[in-house]
């Protein structure tokens, strides 16, 4: 029997979202989410996708899950009781989401301990999100130490930039002492939707120049130029780029001096202003996408406001990177907000009719899961919505990597 199942594991810092899937026909057989991890009022929903246990849809336990080490023992449990249990000979992969690489992991990796150690001195470059990383992998480790364990970094679709796109204008000296340069997020998403969008176009993905816009609650855009990326929005943190459901994006950087010395606010403070108080939320109150278009079709200037700003911010972009590219085959939008907000896709695209760009109302307005073009026939350049997929992505680089 060839193990080619892959179980994909997305730790955060209070929850545990988990997929199994089948390599031999990229199927998936469970998927599931573990929340308020620590707290009396802990939440594990689990989804058998196939076997008997598909038709009764999805399980769910409530009570106290006291650590990630026991999120991912229940997890075992409930696929053991589908007959998918972490002791299968057919699990060939564990793949993890690591969110920073920084300047060592480009590609995919098998973790080691020396690779642990690394992953783990990048938290202080990703320090939300990279230290959750590492205690899914340790546990993970514990439970199945002879099964291949595979980081997939955020970052590393992005590590192609080139060296004067990925240094900001800082002296040089500093920059390197302390690791400060564009690195790049979503990166799993960017490059699964860029070559789903050259296979819509029916083209070779070598061939095909994309500018890709992942908008979910974070949201960024990067320029793809023949499957290989050039540029993107986010930079040294996620907050750099798109106005974000809760974060700013691009802010003049003395923004952050004027605050603590007129405004007394620590550095602490401004980080949580910048990354948890502003985008949508800070400047109309909500940051839901779908309560913000709401209001600003009933005519609340605040929401109108948030909603112009966001869009602004998405033409800027389209912009550049058309500049960037110099030729753009296809604009897609993708995630939450790009996948589901019409309206959004169409205001963003509105007045780009020079740059080649302009939507079929019709096929813009169709909600569908399927990859698709809502571009005007006409059109020079394709605009699609093609449904993200980081962990197929995420499964698929793990698998290969471990078969190779």
């Amino acid at each position: 029997m060839t193990a080619s199942r892959v179980l994909v594991l997305n730790s955060g810092s209070s929850s545990v979202k988990y997929q199994l899937l089948d390599m031999a026909d990229r199927s998936r057989l469970a998927a599931g989410l573990v929340e308020r991890i620590g707290e009396e009022t802990s939440r594990l929903v689990h989804e058998p996708l196939t076997g008997p246990g598909a038709a009764a849809g999805p399980r769910e336990r409530l009570g106290p899950i006291a650590d990630h080490e026991a999120a991912l023992e229940a997890v075992a449990a409930e696929l053991a009781a589908d007959g998918m249990g972490l002791d299968s000979p057919e699990l060939a992969a564990v793949g993890h989401r690591v969110v920073h690489g920084g300047t060592r992991f480009t590609r995919p990796t098998v973790i080691d301990d020396e690779v642990l150690a690394e992953i783990r001195s990048l938290i202080p470059l990703a320090p939300l999100h990279n230290p959750a990383n590492v205690t899914g992998i340790e546990v993970a480790r514990s439970l199945r130490a002879d099964v291949p364990q595979v980081a997939v970094f955020d970052t590393a679709f992005h590590s192609t930039m080139p060296e004067h796109v990925a240094r900001y204008a800082i002296d040089a000296a500093t920059a390197d002492k302390y690791a400060i340069r564009r690195y790049g997020f979503h990166g799993t998403s960017h490059a699964y939707v860029s070559r789903a969008t050259a296979a819509l176009l029916g083209r070779p993905v070598e061939d095909v120049n994309v500018i890709v816009l992942h908008l979910g609650n974070g949201a960024s855009a990067s320029a793809v130029r023949g499957g290989v990326c050039e540029e993107t929005s986010m930079g040294l943190t996620p907050l750099e780029g798109l106005v974000m459901g809760t974060r700013s994006g691009d802010v003049d950087p003395a923004v952050v001096f004027h605050l603590a010395r007129v405004g007394g606010l620590s550095v602490d403070e401004i980080d949580s202003l910048l990354n948890k108080k502003s985008g949508l939320l800070g400047l109309c109150g909500d940051n839901d996408m779908r309560e913000v278009q709401r209001r600003a079709d009933g005519g609340d200037p605040a929401a109108r406001l948030a909603l112009a700003a966001y869009v602004h911010r998405l033409k800027k972009y389209i912009g550049a990177y058309t500049a960037v590219l110099g030729r753009v085959d296809a604009v897609v939008f993708t995630a939450g907000v790009g996948e589901n907000a019409a309206a959004v896709r169409e205001a963003a695209v509105a007045g780009l009719e020079e740059l080649g760009l302009a939507l079929d109302p019709e096929a813009n307005a169709v909600r569908s899961t399927e990859p698709r073009l809502v571009s005007a026939k006409d059109a020079r350049v394709a605009v699609a919505v093609v449904p993200t997929d980081e962990e197929l992505e995420i499964a698929t680089q793990a698998y290969a990597l471990v078969t190779q």
